[in-house]
């Protein structure tokens, strides 16, 4: 490919870049100064950015990623080649994708998070701010242990997550926690390092009359066409539950 293919109904800045290489489905919003297709030595696929999306000002995605319906960045962020990424991935202001990672659906990323290269995120996970990934076991080594964590985690504002980990299904990671192992299903962690203080069947905020897994009580700022994949999943966690 070697001129950008633009659909339908697509508003892009007068002083945004959009490079070749690039596919722009319909009725993208495309902000000022963001740079589109950067050019990058690892991939020789385009970059796919798929209809209704929005991408605000700032923002840099380089070529050889593919973005399902709906991508949404803040201000300032930056995703980095073979990045695949599912429908509706929200990425917060000065947020940076390091490349090589695999995004389920309807992932929710908040401001300053850092998600360092072959993380794997499954579907319906929410970042909250300043989370950070690693992955370099020893640094600075040549090695890459990547992160991966499973469907409906919840990951609190501040956490460190250490190389090679995985987060479980439904799992909850507690603000500031240093997590250095992997997270079992439905299970919640905090402190430094990351200890286990409950599962999920018994964390609850009394006062708000919250519990664990959040779709039990919060939908709303979701599609309604998500909901069949929620319902799927409490199933899922409903069943292993009873194992507990």
């Amino acid at each position: 490919m070697k001129h950008p293919e633009i659909g339908k109904n697509v508003r892009i800045a007068p002083n945004a870049v959009i490079h070749d290489n690039v596919v722009i489905g319909d009725d993208t919003i495309i902000e000022d100064f963001c740079v589109i297709g950067y050019p990058a030595k690892n991939t020789s696929g385009p970059l796919i950015i798929g209809d209704n999306s929005h991408i605000r000002s700032h923002s840099v995605i380089y070529e050889g990623s593919y973005f399902d319906y709906r991508l949404v960045t803040g201000h300032s962020v930056l995703i980095r080649e073979n990045t695949i990424a599912g429908r509706y991935l929200q990425v917060g202001s000065n947020s940076d994708i390091e490349g090589d990672c695999e995004f389920g659906h309807y992932v929710k990323i908040h401001t300053d998070v850092h998600v360092s290269k072959h993380t794997k995120i499954h579907n319906l996970v929410w970042l909250f701010p300043r989370v950070q990934f690693t992955n370099d076991p020893f640094p600075p080594s040549r090695y890459c242990e990547g992160i991966e964590v499973r469907d409906l985690a919840v990951i609190s504002t501040g956490a460190l997550l250490l190389p090679g980990i995985t987060v479980g299904l439904a799992s909850f990671i507690a603000a500031g926690s240093l997590v250095r192992s992997s997270v079992p299903d439905l299970t919640c962690v905090s402190g430094n390092p990351a200890k286990t203080i409950a599962t999920i069947d018994r964390f609850h905020n009394y006062k708000y009359k919250l519990s664990l897994p959040w779709p039990k009580h919060f939908r709303e700022g979701y599609p309604e066409e998500s909901f069949k994949m929620m319902d799927e999943l409490l199933e899922k966690v409903n069943n292993l539950k009873q194992t507990l």
